[in-house]
């Protein structure tokens, strides 16, 4: 009898905790699933057709470094109950504030720029009239955000990551080597180490850290979470959704190289972008496994377009001091709408745009945000090591010292990517 209660109340308990769990969950995986945007699903794509399986191994370290950081941001903002850029307006001035939003706005409209080229030259390749396709994605995202509210907006967003299950479909169509696949996670094997792959390894190594790990996502995350206004009494479940998010992300990132690494990188065909990814992959993996790593483009184009405008939209309202939350209306959070509308609008405008460089607009972003990044850690390392502003929440001896070692490896990983990508533009 007394095992029986003992079972009742531990199930009781489980289940408490669940519920729990789900009343928190969202923000952290959403916020990690849109780090694999259009031009992350290119980066990957790019990273294992020309690198093959070797290049799985970073993803463990990185998925480590995406938990940490951004347990630091969810952390800062469900303690002490503001978003990243309103304390770094609030501790550092208007002068800071102003240089990392501009950077940040640049930054994030050329990312925008990059999504909506990307859900343009899929849809043609899936059948679909490209420019309808944009506007009506573009519509879509501004009807359910400006009409909607903070539930829908998740609820759309966890919808979407679901989608990223086709380039699961996709790698196991490929027919890959799983044994090469998975030991390579543990250390890097199978390839012939020359001079020049490995200065590849290194470059695209640092573009994989690069795409992962971005100034808009510490922003996002804080402020999506606040916007959820998570209970402190609840902070243990959002740090365990923010690993698992983290996992998530770096789960799928795996099966986008070993989709490109078992058909593109064996048969010596190398890429600049996913989209190529999605008809060169057709002859070795069939024309459903192809069609599948487009509509995940696709998908991700999309809820990167929506992502990323909403990180520069919560971002301006918070480090200029006002409202911007999904649940007010249009008319209470004007400004933020605004910016939201507009970033979409001349997004739109400029992708229609004959004779346009993508390719360099995509070059220069990820130039900005190499060079913002480290600044947005440094703010954010202050902030959490700060014992007046997190009390017992703030950085341990071990958090600290491992968030700045995580710190020395990105500025060192921007520095790589700044010098790359200027010495190939």
């Amino acid at each position: 009898m007394q095992n029986k209660n003992f079972q009742k109340l531990f199930l009781l308990d489980l289940w408490k905790r669940l519920l729990i769990f789900l009343s928190v969950f969202g923000p952290a995986t959403i916020t990690a699933m849109a780090d694999n945007d259009a031009g992350g699903v290119a980066t990957y794509s790019v990273a294992g057709a020309r690198l093959g399986y070797p290049i799985l191994f970073p993803l463990l370290i990185i998925t480590i470094l995406l938990g940490v950081t951004q347990e630091m941001g969810m952390r800062l903002t469900v303690i002490t109950r503001k978003g990243l850029a309103d304390l770094i307006r609030e501790k550092f001035g208007v002068r800071a504030s102003l240089l990392i939003f501009t950077s940040l706005l640049i930054a994030n409209m050329g990312t925008i720029f990059t999504e909506l080229a990307a859900i343009k030259t899929t849809s043609a390749m899936l059948g679909l009239p490209p420019i309808p396709s944009v506007i009506v994605i573009v519509l879509i995202s501004f009807i359910f955000i400006t009409r909607g509210n903070y539930k829908l907006t998740q609820s759309v967003m966890l919808l979407a990551c679901v989608f990223y299950f086709s380039y699961i479909v996709s790698a196991f169509n490929a027919k890959p080597d799983w044994g090469m696949a998975l030991s390579n996670l543990v250390y890097p094997h199978g390839v012939e180490a020359t001079p020049e792959y490995l200065k590849n390894f290194l470059v695209i190594g640092m573009g994989v850290l690069g795409t992962t790990i971005t100034p808009w996502g510490q922003f996002f995350i804080s402020s999506f979470a606040f916007d959820k206004k998570i209970e402190k009494g609840k902070f243990i479940y959002s740090q365990l959704e923010t690993y698992w998010g983290a996992f998530l992300t770096n789960f799928f990132s795996f099966f986008m190289i070993v989709a490109t690494a078992a058909t593109l990188f064996v048969h010596n065909i190398p890429l600049t972008s996913g989209e190529e990814a999605a008809l060169a992959i057709k002859p070795f993996a069939g024309e459903w496994a192809g069609n599948l790593f487009a509509l995940g483009i696709l998908n991700a184009g999309f809820m990167g377009l929506v992502i990323v405008s909403l990180s520069t939209a919560y971002a301006f309202a918070e480090f200029f001091g006002l409202s911007g939350s999904l649940n007010d209306s249009f008319k209470q959070s004007k400004t933020f709408y605004i910016l939201f509308i507009g970033q979409l609008s001349v997004a739109t405008v400029v992708t229609m745009l004959p004779g346009l460089s993508l390719f360099d607009l995509a070059v220069a972003t990820q130039i900005l945000n190499a060079i913002s990044l480290p600044l947005v850690f440094f703010y954010l390392i202050k902030l959490t090591n700060d014992k007046k502003l997190m009390g017992e929440f703030a950085n341990n001896r071990f958090q600290k010292y491992f968030a700045i070692a995580c710190t020395v490896v990105i500025v060192i990983a921007s520095i790589f990517t700044v010098a790359t990508l200027i010495l190939r533009w």
